[in-house]
Formats: C-alpha cells, sequence, structure tokens
C-alpha cells in the first residue's frame, strides 16, 4: 500500500479548492502530519508496492521521502500564521496547489518506472506553477510563464532521453521491463552509444528543472516571487525530485560501466552551476533572488559531488538533505522579513538584529549553515567532497569549487550584514509569533543534530544510495 502516500494528498488537494479558507489550512496541516507519519512507516516497514512494476522502494527515495515529509509538515505550520499576516488571494487555490504539489514529489521519490518518473516530474510543474501566480502581479505572471516554458522544454528532453534508452534496449537485443531497477540489472547489454545519449538528454531535461547553468535561467524569477512557504518547497524539495531522475539515469551509467562519460559531464554541469552563482550572487540587490542564486550553488555541489563518485558522492548526498534543511529554514526566514519590511529588496531593510531579534537568529544561522560552517552538516558534506576531489586527482576542479565558494561567501555575507545591522527607519508591520519562527529552528537544529550523530539506518541508507555510483568511504 506504498501509494497511498501520494494518493492521500492528491485527494486532499483536490478537496482543499472547494472548502472555505480555514478548514483548507487545517487541511494543510493534518496532511502533512498523516503524511509524515506514513514515511516513517514506509521507512520501518519498506511494504510492498501495489504496482511494483511502477512503484519501488529506493535508498535514494526513502531519503528524499523522508525530507519532503519533515519541511511539508512544518512549513504547513508556518503557512496557517504566514496566511494569516499576508495578502493572498484565492487561498483555496494556494493550499491545494501546496498539497497537490506534495502528492506529485512524493510520487517521484517512489517512481521506478522510467516513464512514471517523467510523468511524475511534469506533474510537479503543473502542481506547483499556480503558487508562483499566487500574487496575480505582472512580475509573477511572467515568472510563471517563464517556469512553465524552459522547464516544459526540459521535460521534453527528459522524455527524448527516456525513449533513447529504450532504443539502447533495442540495438542490445534487450527485453526487459522499462524500470531504473531492472535496467541496472541489465545495463552491460545495452547499445552504449544510445545509452550516453539518452543519458545527456536526460541530465540537460532534468538539470533545467534542477536548476543547472545554463538551464537555470527560470529559478530566480520562480522562487522570488512565489510567496515563501512555497519557495522553501520549490527550493528545499522540488530541486531534489528532479535531481534523483538525474541520479537514477547514472546508476544505469554506472552499471553499464560508463561512469567515465557520465562522471565528467556532471562535474562540469556542477562547476559552471557553482560559478554562474557566484557570478550573480555578488550583484544581487533582493534576498529572495539571492537565496535562489544559492539554491544554483548547491545544486551544482550536489552534482560535482555525484560526478566525482567515492567520498564525494556521500557528501553531495549529505549535502542534499542538509541545504533541504537550511535553505528552507531560509526562505522561511525571509517571509517574515518580506511581512516586516514589505520590500524584497535589500537596501530597504535594516537592523533586522534589534527589530526582529528572533527572525535575525534564524536568518544569521541559516547563513552560517548555508555557507558550509560548522556545526551544520553542509560542512561535513563540502568537506567530504573536497577530500574526495583530491583523492580522484582533480585538483583544477577542486580548486575552482574552492575559490568559487570563497566568492559566493563573500557576496552573501556582505548582503546579510546589510540586512542585519544598516540603519533603517522601516516600521515592523508583524509580531514574531511561535509558529512565524520555531519551524526554522527545528529546520536549523536538525541539521545541526545530524552533524553530530546520524542514526545508522540513515547511515546505512545514505550508503545504499551512493554505492550505486561509485560512492563510500
Amino acid at each position: 500500500m506504498v501509494e497511498i502516500i501520494f494518493v492521500i494528498p492528491l485527494l486532499t488537494g483536490v478537496l482543499a479548492f472547494f472548502l472555505p479558507r480555514n478548514i483548507g489550512r487545517s487541511l494543510l496541516v493534518i496532511t502533512g502530519a498523516i503524511h509524515l507519519i506514513l514515511s516513517g512507516i514506509i521507512w520501518a516497514g519498506k511494504p510492498e508496492p501495489i504496482f511494483p512494476e511502477y512503484f519501488a522502494i529506493t535508498p535514494e527515495g526513502m531519503l528524499s521521502l523522508i525530507v519532503i515529509s519533515l519541511l511539508f509538515f512544518l512549513i504547513s505550520i508556518y503557512t496557517t500564521s504566514y496566511l494569516n499576516i499576508s495578502n493572498i488571494r484565492s487561498e483555496s487555490v494556494f493550499t491545494g496547489s501546496m498539497l497537490l504539489f506534495l502528492s506529485t514529489m512524493t510520487m517521484v521519490t517512489l517512481s521506478d518506472h522510467i516513464m512514471v518518473m517523467w510523468i511524475a516530474i511534469e506533474a510537479t510543474t503543473l502542481a506547483s506553477a499556480p503558487l508562483i501566480y499566487t500574487h496575480r502581479s505582472a512580475v509573477s505572471l511572467e515568472a510563471t510563464w517563464k517556469y512553465v516554458l524552459i522547464c516544459s522544454v526540459g521535460i521534453a528532453m527528459a522524455l527524448l532521453g527516456s525513449v533513447l534508452i529504450t532504443v539502447a534496449m533495442d540495438m542490445g537485443n534487450v527485453n526487459a521491463p522499462l524500470s531504473f531497477s531492472a535496467l541496472s540489472g541489465i545495463a552491460r547489454h545495452l547499445d552504449p552509444l544510445w545509452l550516453k545519449t539518452g543519458f545527456v538528454f536526460i541530465l540537460v531535461g532534468y538539470g533545467t528543472k534542477m536548476g543547472l547553468a545554463p538551464m537555470h535561467t527560470w529559478l530566480p524569477d520562480a522562487h522570488s516571487e512565489a510567496p515563501s512557504p512555497a519557495s522553501a518547497l520549490l527550493s528545499g524539495v522540488l530541486l531534489n525530485c528532479a535531481y534523483l531522475g538525474i541520479f537514477k539515469t547514472n546508476k544505469i551509467m554506472h552499471a553499464a560501466g560508463l561512469s567515465d562519460f557520465s562522471g565528467p559531464i556532471l562535474m562540469i554541469f556542477g562547476l559552471a552551476s557553482i560559478m554562474a552563482a557566484a557570478t550573480f550572487i555578488l550583484k544581487q540587490t533582493e534576498y529572495k533572488r539571492l537565496l535562489a542564486y544559492s539554491s544554483i550553488e548547491n545544486m551544482g555541489i550536489i552534482a560535482f559531488g555525484t560526478g566525482i563518485g567515492g567520498l564525494a558522492a556521500y557528501g553531495a548526498m549529505i549535502c542534499l538533505i542538509h541545504h533541504s534543511l537550511i535553505k528552507s529554514s531560509l526562505f522561511l526566514t525571509s517571509g517574515n522579513i518580506l511581512m516586516g519590511f514589505g520590500s524584497q529588496l535589500i537596501e530597504q531593510t535594516g537592523n533586522l538584529a534589534n527589530r526582529m531579534p528572533r527572525t535575525f537568529i534564524a536568518l544569521f544561522s541559516g547563513f552560517a549553515g548555508i555557507s558550509g560552517f560548522p556545526p551544520f552538516g553542509i560542512f561535513i558534506g563540502e568537506l567530504f567532497i573536497l577530500f574526495g576531489a583530491f583523492k580522484a586527482g582533480h585538483y583544477v576542479g577542486a580548486t575552482l569549487f574552492m575559490l568559487s565558494l570563497c566568492v559566493i561567501f563573500a557576496g552573501f555575507a556582505n548582503n546579510i550584514m546589510k540586512i542585519s545591522f544598516n540603519p533603517s527607519e522601516a516600521t515592523i508591520r508583524i509580531p514574531e509569533s511561535a509558529a512565524l519562527i520555531w519551524p526554522q529552528y527545528i529546520l536549523l537544529g536538525t541539521s545541526v543534530l545530524l552533524c553530530f550523530w546520524m542514526p545508522e539506518t540513515l547511515v546505512q541508507t545514505v550508503l545504499l544510495a551512493v554505492t550505486t555510483v561509485g560512492g563510500g568511504f
């Protein structure tokens, strides 16, 4: 009965479109709590899917699923207070789309069939597009269309890549189910030329949705225009879902003995994304766009580490988990800042440390965490990636990696200092209620906890996931 975990938010999401807003808010939290409980049951019990030819429980899928559940539950709690203060039109559309978004992302984590994965990732685009257009402004409309069009072109390329993998099966005279699990088992019998071509198209296609440069152009606009709870999901979870499509395809490449082809390509796209983020972060004037470019950086870090393999791949998976926790916290915190100052412009904020001290703690802690400082988990992940890069002899890549991170830190720190300490005459409009603060603290605390102590089951799950792409100690 694994499939029930994405069927429930699908049904409640449809229902939320027709319910009064107060009931819709409650439904958001209740569905999030049920989803978190079901994720724990699936994690512990590993039940069989009803349709095993389409869905499967995989280590990488379970990691993403448990992160989705925790984030959505905490974000739903934040959203109830956020909706009381912010001026959101058609609240029923917002809550319904949030629940449908949860359903489609969950479906991605459980998808094993290569075409079901494609359908689920495309469905995340359709479910999340109304969230970006929530404010109904000309700028949000432009951001929505850019998101839909660019990501749809990318998804179309991923579809072509999936078809090319079926061609690789035909050319290799292989008769097997079109699932990632089955294809990994018979990968050495697939035609290598068509498999390589399919991988490139899938990488570019899903890489567009993941926010890898140079296909990242939709991401800063979409993440900055969406309401903060939606931005937290887009950055903290949606990008991971697109990465899953690439990760599972990379598993096939490793099983086919073609890691020497896929690895360098992932490294190049990863470094390009990190350097692109470094370039744009230096000149940012809006704090939500600043966070969006930070997401591009972190997706590049994950791709770079995955491409290296070995210890670096383990570090990439650690970064994947902690980026979701910390970046979601930062986007929720940006919602408090936006409601307090009424502007996304950094120059129209200031003196946050005195005016909104609890929000300041969340912002500054999140900045330290996303910049790779201990005791937050990204520090461990980036350290493993660096060790893995030097161990594999990628000295130039490791050097570019470190230099780009230094530039990003300088640009990020400059803007955080302005928001936190610059003089400001702005009048703060909102109280720092518990529901607007504690979700961020819990997310950041979880990252710190996992840096010092990871349950053995979580460690083994991460190792099982990265072993299939040549990762591990």
